[in-house]
């Protein structure tokens, strides 16, 4: 499997060298032939331009922030550099930098919210920048948008919307199979309460890890 691996990537390398060659070459490139400029090797360009697209790749590309943060816990960036809006989503999601997850902009707002069991069918049902694919979080997801730093709901402003409310999360509680696990971003504190209950939804967007429920 692994050899496999390396060699459709010494493939894929192979291909991109040979064409970026010919790009470079027949197509008017940044690089003439060789008989134009003192017989320069056109592969000290293309070599170049792919280190160019490996260090993209390396820091995230477009995605932002070092690295791939999908299913990362290891980073704790300010929660000014934390989070970043994202055109892709017609900017009504947020990624968050330090775990990777993709938050709904502006949580929905009406009060009193849906039970424990509507609002992770609004979250399976929702359509937030032209994506489905969202889900209730679970309490440690949702309690890590926390930060005790800032003033009720604990949010930077790049969120809109935030009710001083709590928020139901996807956990339910081993204790009783009828409660759940809420958090409130009122007084920033996780707790429990009735599924049948009510309380505001927050969706996210992400793999699911079941270590976290």
């Amino acid at each position: 499997m692994i050899r496999g691996k390396r060699n459709r990537w010494l493939s894929g390398i192979g291909m991109a060298v040979l064409v970026g060659g010919l790009s470079l070459v027949n197509y008017g490139g940044s690089v003439a032939p060789a008989a134009a400029h003192d017989h320069q090797n056109p592969f000290k360009q293309i070599l170049g331009k792919l280190n160019e697209i490996l260090a993209k790749l390396n820091t995230g590309g477009s995605g932002g922030g070092a690295g791939n943060h999908t299913l990362r816990w290891d980073t704790n960036n300010p929660s000014v550099s934390r989070f970043t809006v994202l055109p892709e989503f017609n900017n009504a999601a947020v990624r968050d930098n330090n775990t990777g997850l993709v938050w709904e902009q502006s949580p929905a707002t009406l009060l009193p919210g849906p039970t424990w069991i509507d609002a992770r069918l609004q979250c399976i049902e929702k359509n937030v920048g032209g994506s489905r694919g969202w889900r209730l979080p679970s309490v440690v997801e949702l309690a890590s948008l926390i930060d005790p730093s800032l003033p009720a709901p604990f949010v930077p402003a790049v969120f809109t919307g935030v009710q001083l409310a709590s928020y139901w999360s996807a956990t339910a509680n081993a204790v009783g199979t009828s409660n759940a696990w809420t958090v409130g971003f009122d007084e920033g504190h996780a707790g429990w309460t009735g599924k049948s209950s009510n309380s505001s939804v927050w969706c996210v967007r992400g793999p699911m890890q079941e270590s976290a429920y």
